[in-house]
This record gives C-alpha cells, sequence and structure tokens, in this order.
C-alpha cells in the first residue's frame, strides 16, 4: 500500500522546492503569499515557522498539505511529489499527512458529537465501516488527549477552547500521521493551556515518531518546541538553522528585530531594550519591493539591497540566511 511506504535513510520527510502561492487580487493583480520557499524536514523533528502576521506562514502550510493549489514548486512527501496530484491520488498521502487549526471554535463541526469528528477520518480512509467499529479508536484517543469517554458524545460547543483543540488533536492523530502541520494552534488558548498542548504534541512526538512543522507567533514557544526554526518574511524564508543558534547569533535583521521585540519580565532590561524592535510597516504582499523585500524597515540597507535580491547563503555549520550584509 502506498501509505505505508517507507522513505531511505537519510531521505527527508518533506522537501519543499521553491514552492510558490500566488492569489488573484483582481485587476491582473495578485497577492504573492508564498513566494519561492525551499526547505527539509526529517522525520521525527519538529520544524518551527515565525513570522509576523500576513507574511505567508499559514498559507505556505496549506499549500503543503494541497487545501491551496500550488503556483509553482514542488511538495515532495515519502519520497514522492505530490505537487499536482489529483485528490484521487492524493489520499493514501493525506493519511499521513493531517493538519491541527488554528481556531478551535471553527474548525469543528458544532453538528457533530465528539465521537463522530474524530471517528471521521477513519471513515474517510477505510480504517472501520461503520460509526460503532470506531470506538475502540476514538476512546483511547481520547484518553490519550486528557479528555474521558464521557466526552464522546458532547458537542463542541459544550467544551472549553482547551478541551476543543484537544478534540482537534485527537482527529489530526487518530490515524497515526508521520506528518503533522500545526498551524498555530495555541494562539488562541490561555497560557496554562498552552503548555498543556504542547507538552501533548511532544508525548506523540516520544511515542510515535511524528514529524511536526510548526507555525507560531510565540518566538519562546517555538525555541521550546523546535529543532530547526525557518524565519518568514513577506512570503520569502530569510533565515534558517537549527533552534538554539537562530536565537543566539540570529543573523538577518529581521529574525533579530523580532527576537529584540520579546517581552522581558524584567523591567530594568526591558528599559535598556527600549528603542528595539522593527520599524514600519510589512509593505503590500500585491506589490512586494524590489530586491531584499525587507530593505525598506531595514537599518543596515545599502542600495544594493533595493536592487537585487539575496541568495540563500550557509554562514555555517547549516545555518541558512538571505541578507547582503552575509557577503
Amino acid at each position: 500500500m502506498t501509505e505505508n511506504k517507507n522513505i531511505s535513510a537519510g531521505t527527508p520527510l518533506l522537501e519543499v522546492k521553491d514552492l510558490t502561492r500566488y492569489f488573484d487580487a483582481g485587476y491582473k493583480m495578485q497577492v504573492h503569499a508564498v513566494d519561492h520557499i525551499s526547505f527539509k524536514l526529517q522525520k521525527g523533528r519538529t520544524l518551527g515557522l515565525v513570522g509576523e502576521s500576513g507574511c505567508g506562514k499559514s498559507s505556505a502550510a496549506r499549500t503543503i498539505i494541497r487545501i491551496y493549489e500550488p503556483t509553482q514548486g514542488q511538495i515532495i512527501f515519502m519520497g514522492t511529489d505530490i505537487s499536482h496530484m489529483n485528490q484521487k491520488m492524493l489520499k493514501p498521502y493525506r493519511k499521513n499527512m493531517q493538519m491541527i487549526f488554528q481556531d478551535p471554535y471553527a474548525s469543528l463541526n458544532a453538528r457533530m458529537t465528539v465521537r463522530d469528528i474524530i471517528a471521521e477520518p477513519l471513515l474517510a480512509h477505510g480504517i472501520v465501516r461503520r460509526k460503532e467499529e470506531a470506538n475502540e479508536y476514538v476512546y483511547p484517543m481520547l484518553e490519550k488527549v486528557g479528555l474521558t469517554t464521557e466526552h464522546a458524545n458532547r458537542y463542541a460547543h459544550e467544551f472549553s477552547g482547551g478541551q476543543r483543540q484537544r478534540v482537534g488533536i485527537a482527529r489530526a492523530l487518530i490515524l497515526h500521521p508521520q506528518l503533522v502541520i500545526c498551524d498555530e494552534p495555541i494562539s488562541a488558548l490561555d497560557v496554562s493551556i498552552q503548555a498543556q498542548v504542547i507538552n501533548l504534541l511532544r508525548d506523540f512526538q516520544e511515542e510515535e515518531g511524528t514529524t511536526y512543522l510548526f507555525i507560531a507567533h510565540d518566538l519562546s514557544m517555538v525555541r521550546y518546541v523546535s529543532d530547526e526554526v525557518g524565519v518568514m518574511y513577506l512570503g520569502q524564508i530569510v533565515e534558517m538553522g537549527v533552534s538554539d543558534d537562530i536565537y543566539q547569533h540570529p543573523a538577518h535583521p529581521y529574525t533579530q528585530g523580532l527576537l529584540s521585540s520579546i517581552p522581558i519580565a524584567n523591567p530594568k532590561l526591558a528599559r535598556e531594550k527600549e528603542g528595539g524592535g522593527i520599524k514600519g510597516d510589512i509593505p503590500s504582499p500585491i506589490n512586494p519591493p524590489a530586491g531584499c523585500r525587507f530593505h525598506t524597515r531595514c537599518p543596515y540597507a545599502k542600495p544594493i539591497c533595493a536592487e537585487q535580491t539575496p541568495q540563500m547563503k550557509d554562514i555555517g555549520g547549516g545555518h541558512l540566511c538571505a541578507c547582503h550584509l552575509m557577503d
């Protein structure tokens, strides 16, 4: 079976090559949501994708999982290019590629019980033929995500935000997928609940070797959960590397600005940091700046930055950065 296909040692579970997704904005204009991004994700690892709102993180995730059709580029999953497969051909791969959505209030069907929501992927992929048969899968999964069998017959509106997100996680993990795309799964939750959800995801990774593409705004949380981090700005990845290396030695001015924007609990240190962060507003993705897209906000911009697009370069130890300052 295609879904049980094993990939050879060293081959990435997911490889994205030159992936591009544009949206029609009318009047012959296009939104450059995702613009020629490339990366590799090894099995059992977590890649964090960070950046400001509107930088293209969620569009990239939905293109990778083929909710959106790619405008250009390749999505190689489990050694196979799935970029332009039709829905019938995609079905075996969808079993191994699931998604946890950002808003637990919008991503669950209000007319379905929790049992039916979690059982739906089992029925869709032919794991079970009747709803009653799904209970032997659904009940253990409810226990794993911190709920009980008593919750199975309730509806989504009867739960708190944290409980709803646990249902969304159970739905994504019920098929034991190899790759789970987490699209800001904790941003709508209280801080105390966020830690519980993150620990739940980490437990699954340790038990089953699950691979995560983790998208978030909280840079501190991304550092905690990720092995590698990619930094996106205006549809492009501008820096990528091992998590600790990115946080301890940020190379791109945009990454430096993001990290300097993280709030500090110490008032004295916070006052010393005043004046940091990123100045100005993100340019329109309909008409992005020429050259380096960050040059309109970069304190170190030179004439070449407005003229030539910087190429991603290895600045040591697999730490990649697209910046003319690296020259």
